[in-house]
């Protein structure tokens, strides 16, 4: 049998050397000759048009409702807030729990009434319980304390913004800077700069056919307008709106056939998570207590399906109570103060600007007699 040619053999075929095929000398650099272009044309169209499609954006967001002074929720907000405690205002009053005491509780008001504007250090779809954690953990803190308690997610230990504390403690200067930059010129004056509005987010919200296995509840849609120092009310859309407020209760509903992750499906893993989560608290108020610190739990008010979810998986009795009794400290719970009960509750969870004003202007003195 005849034996196979090597391509070397081949007649008519230059193989291109490589550098091992000419030691100590470099490969030479290929080069390609760029023809003449109208560069300085090319660029200027090309910042025209990223303008009129970043200017055709921003025109969108602002017909759908979006403003322009919307500061991002995000960590770096979050860790702004939650630094001035260990920078000369650990003795100040601070507000913790999810977006309730976010939504609920307006600064603007509480300083009005009071005299002193308090640090809001509450995080959306997050239990209390691990800023409580944190404060416990820090001497700096010597202040009083709101707490705000979701049962939901107080008493299951749901904490969907856990990664703010952690976050906190390990940001760097760049990401200060950028914090800062973002703040001061981008965030007054573009509507669009807001999470709930991203490109991937717009089109991950398209009806596309889901394959098997997939999907899951919706994402919570945006719900709120935040200032520099995290004093938040609802968005007007969510109030005016009632496309837009039916499917924010929408999303609510969906999650109500169980608490959310994790999924407590018996009475008996719910029992356990709310022991468990009452213990936390125990430790964290008796640390805080020998500190000085006085501390007040809040339950702010629900509405409706969610109401009733709440009372069915979450009773007073097997929670609240049982929290106010092993801790040791007070509570204000709307269902006891007839001034507290707000009615204006478009998606059932969170107070309407209007209805937050009032409401903390009422809370305001109870937390003051309450810390005493």
């Amino acid at each position: 049998m005849p034996s196979s040619t090597s391509s070397s053999e081949r007649p008519g075929l230059v193989l291109r050397q490589t550098a091992s095929d000419r030691p100590g000398v470099a490969q030479p650099v290929p080069e390609r000759d760029i023809p003449p272009q109208p560069w300085g044309r090319i660029l200027v169209a090309a910042a025209l048009l990223a303008a009129l499609l970043l200017g055709l954006w921003e025109a969108h967001w602002r017909d759908y409702g979006a403003t322009p002074g919307y500061y991002a929720n995000d960590d770096s907000q979050w860790a702004a807030q939650r630094r001035r405690i260990n920078q000369g205002e650990g003795g100040k009053t601070v507000l913790i729990g999810s977006s309730r005491t976010l939504f609920d509780v307006n600064l603007d008001v509480w300083e009005q009434t009071l005299g002193e504007r308090p640090i809001q250090l509450a995080l959306e779809g997050t239990t209390a319980m691990i800023v409580l954690e944190d404060l416990a953990a820090d001497p700096h803190f010597t202040g009083r304390l709101l707490v705000g308690v979701t049962p939901d997610q107080f008493f299951t230990g749901f904490a969907s913004r856990a990664q703010a504390i952690a976050y906190f403690h390990k940001e760097g200067p760049g990401q200060r800077a950028g914090h800062w930059l973002s703040q001061r010129l981008v965030e007054p004056y573009w509507a669009f700069y807001d999470s709930d509005f991203a490109l991937g987010k717009v089109v991950a919200r398209l009806h596309w056919p889901l394959r098997p296995g997939l999907g899951g509840p919706a994402p919570v849609r945006k719900l709120s307008q935040m200032d520099m120092d995290r004093n938040t009310r609802m968005w007007s859309k969510v109030e005016q709106d009632s496309a837009y407020r039916n499917m924010v209760r929408g999303l609510w509903t969906s999650r109500f056939a169980g608490p959310p992750p994790p999924n407590l499906n018996t009475p008996a893993k719910r029992a356990a998570a709310i022991e468990q989560q009452i213990a936390r608290a125990v430790r964290a108020v008796t640390t805080l207590r020998a500190r000085g610190v006085k501390v007040v739990f809040l339950r702010a008010p629900s509405a409706g399906d969610y109401r009733a979810f709440e009372d069915r998986a979450f009773p007073r009795a097997a929670t609240w109570d049982v929290l106010l009794a092993r801790t040791g400290a007070p509570g204000i719970h709307v269902d006891d103060y007839p001034q507290l009960q707000e009615t204006d509750i478009p998606e059932w969870s969170h107070l309407s600007a209007a209805a937050a004003r009032r409401f903390t202007a009422a809370l305001a003195p109870l937390a003051v007699q309450q810390w005493r």
